[in-house]
């Protein structure tokens, strides 16, 4: 091809007179290795040379300029015709071939300039690669070594053959491929050293510094979080206190106003909070109440029950449980001047109790089999208590339970002497020694517990003889 082009310069050579061909072809050839180099400013004249280098660096015809470029001819091998042949075979070709001639010419000046666009694209890119791989390798610390080449590379002398060109390849195609491949090389190693880099202890580069504040931010905005989700538990926590506490203060409040009612009407005027009362008016042999239920066998018990005597003497028996073969196998009992007695299996604990001011009172008493310790409660207050009231032995079941009577068989047999005379009501059993708290609950009415062994209900309690019941 390049020789097809420097065949073609030749015939225009030979076309025109002597006095102008050689001007006008030397014209066109210069115009045309001029457009294939850019300006010197723009930095080009590193990788081809001056102009005048370069147009030396071709034959020239005797007398006259370079007759080519080395961008685009290569040598003739034989030199152009004579003038005078030239015109003559100019005549002859006529005005058809010489306008075929024209037309190539232009084409070549478009192929000219088309290679120089293209060469300068390359450069723009070039530059614009070089000033980017500058600026990654400043803001990366160069490991110890050998410096990598600088821009100034693209000015180095041509190697033959390189990219696997032959040798004798236009020098600048040459050096083209050459500054390529020490871009190449240096985006090569920056790609192998930028992974251990960012592994390294210290970050180099702003995007390692923007991820380690976007960490940062984040850590920060959960313990945020954490700490007001912190705050509103506690808030919670110490709303539900305070209503815990106002409650409990409120309650509080209300035992100590109903208490403080009990004692402005006095004793007489108490009423003990139950849904029926037993009331035995005649001291007698023959009136009483039976609980229909029976009690299991106990190693630990709890009695209470409010009472209002109207005997003279002692209050007599309030109640009592027998069983086949111990008649007073748990009985409470005043009887003419002795004191009030609890009796477990015939064995006997005096109680220190005042029941005969005809007022109502909340009687409890409490025993274990261990160590038969006993204590006795009246109106909430602890008033007595001892050891060794019927030790290790266990209540006895399958028995009977008596409300106003004493028994001296399973049932039955009742003594007018024993009797009880006045009013009963909440008489419950446990299976357990209950807490003093308790027991001063249910003696201030602040407190529903029910026996879990004999609960006070109407429809377990049965009268008999005369006695009777009735809402309180």
């Amino acid at each position: 091809m390049l020789a097809f082009l420097g065949a073609i310069i030749c015939i225009i050579a030979s076309v025109h007179p002597a006095g102008t061909a050689a001007p006008a072809a030397a014209a066109d050839n210069d115009s045309a290795a001029a457009a294939l180099l850019p300006a010197a400013d723009k930095g080009l004249g590193a990788l081809h040379g001056p102009a005048e280098a370069l147009a030396s660096a071709g034959p020239r015809l005797p007398g006259g300029p370079p007759l080519f470029s080395r961008f685009v001819c290569t040598p003739l091998s034989t030199e152009c015709p004579a003038a005078g042949t030239g015109t003559a075979a100019g005549s002859a070709a006529g005005p058809e071939e010489l306008l075929a001639l024209r037309s190539a010419a232009a084409q070549l000046r478009r192929t000219a300039l088309e290679q120089k666009e293209r060469i300068r694209m390359d450069q723009e890119t070039i530059r614009e690669l070089t000033g980017k791989l500058s600026r990654c390798e400043g803001g990366l610390r160069s490991p110890p070594g050998p410096a990598p080449p600088a821009a100034a590379g693209l000015r180095a002398a041509p190697r033959p053959g390189t990219m696997g060109h032959p040798p004798d390849e236009p020098p600048a195609v040459r050096e083209l491929e050459e500054a390529v491949r020490t871009l190449q090389d240096r985006i090569d190693r920056i790609e192998q050293e930028l992974p251990a880099r960012t592994n390294g202890s210290a970050p180099t580069a702003p995007a390692l510094a923007r991820d380690a504040l976007h960490t940062k931010m984040e850590q920060l905005e959960e313990q945020l979080l954490s700490k007001i989700l912190t705050l509103q538990k506690e808030r919670q926590a110490a709303s539900t206190d305070r209503s815990q506490q106002q409650q409990n203060i409120e309650k509080e409040l209300s035992s100590l106003q109903n208490r403080v009612t009990e004692l402005e009407h006095g004793p007489l005027g108490y009423s003990p909070p139950d849904a029926f009362k037993v009331t035995i008016p005649v001291q007698n042999n023959y009136m009483y109440a039976r609980v229909k239920k029976s009690l299991p066998e106990l190693y630990a018990f709890t009695i209470c029950m409010w009472l209002k005597s109207k005997a003279l003497a002692g209050i007599g028996t309030p109640f009592s449980y027998s069983v086949p073969s111990q008649a007073n196998e748990i009985v409470l009992l005043e009887w003419g001047s002795n004191p009030l007695e609890l009796l477990i299996n015939d064995k006997v604990a005096q109680l220190p109790l005042s029941l005969k001011d005809k007022a109502w009172h909340h009687v409890c008493v409490a025993w274990t089999t261990r160590d038969g310790k006993w204590s006795a409660y009246q109106d909430g207050e602890q008033r007595g208590a001892g050891e060794n009231l019927a030790s290790w032995h266990s209540i006895r079941p399958q028995g009977v339970i008596i409300l106003g009577q004493e028994q001296d068989t399973l049932g039955g047999r009742f003594d007018a002497t024993q009797a009880f005379v006045g009013e009963l009501a909440q008489f419950g059993v446990w299976d357990h020694m209950l807490a003093p708290a308790e027991i001063l609950a249910l003696a201030n009415c602040t407190s529903h517990l029910q026996g879990n062994v004999i609960q006070w209900d109407d429809q377990a309690v049965e009268v008999f003889g005369g006695a009777s019941k009735a809402g309180s």
